[in-house]
């Protein structure tokens, strides 16, 4: 970050820089996480086309849980070494005050994106790449410890959570 950038910078209306680099890891481990300017554009560039247009849709707080990564923190929290995170191309957030299947449906049926991915049935991960964007949908398990990822076909995700089932 240069001198002109701080953590209090305006990403957009509602989405702030140090939402995307506050890192419980990163204060842990004592690792810096604070990204350069071409990171910020990105991290710009994924609030201005995706999290606001959101934000505005839904009409409700989302709280980021993971954006920027430093490679040290990325490292720590086992992130894959092409992770999107490393670029400010991507962010892990929850919406509490909604159904998560809900707000994923909304993103996958009225927004562009690069990757969306329902995490574990406990986040959403969303990226942008611009021009590149895939428009890839997957869901996350963990299966026998191992992180599983699985193609969501259609413009729905239809998950029954553990509680409601019986």
């Amino acid at each position: 970050m240069n001198a002109s950038t701080s953590l209090s910078t305006r990403l957009s209306d509602n989405f702030f820089l140090n939402e995307f680099t506050i890192s419980q890891e990163a204060e842990r481990h004592g690792y810096r996480n604070e990204p350069n300017e071409k990171q910020i554009d990105n991290l710009r560039l994924l609030c201005v086309n995706v999290l606001q247009p959101l934000r505005e849709i839904i009409d409700v707080p989302i709280f980021i849980n993971s954006g920027f990564r430093s490679f040290d923190v990325n490292a720590a929290v086992d992130g894959k070494f092409n992770s999107q995170h490393l670029e400010g191309k991507a962010a892990d957030f929850i919406v509490p005050s909604m159904n998560l299947v809900d707000v994923f449906n909304i993103i996958l049926q009225k927004l562009s994106f690069d990757q969306l991915i329902y995490e574990f049935g406990k986040w959403i991960h969303i990226s942008w790449n611009g021009e590149l964007n895939r428009k890839d949908v997957m869901i996350s398990k963990k299966v026998y410890g191992k992180t599983m990822y699985e193609k969501v076909v259609g413009d729905r995700l239809s998950v029954i959570s553990e509680e409601r089932r019986v």
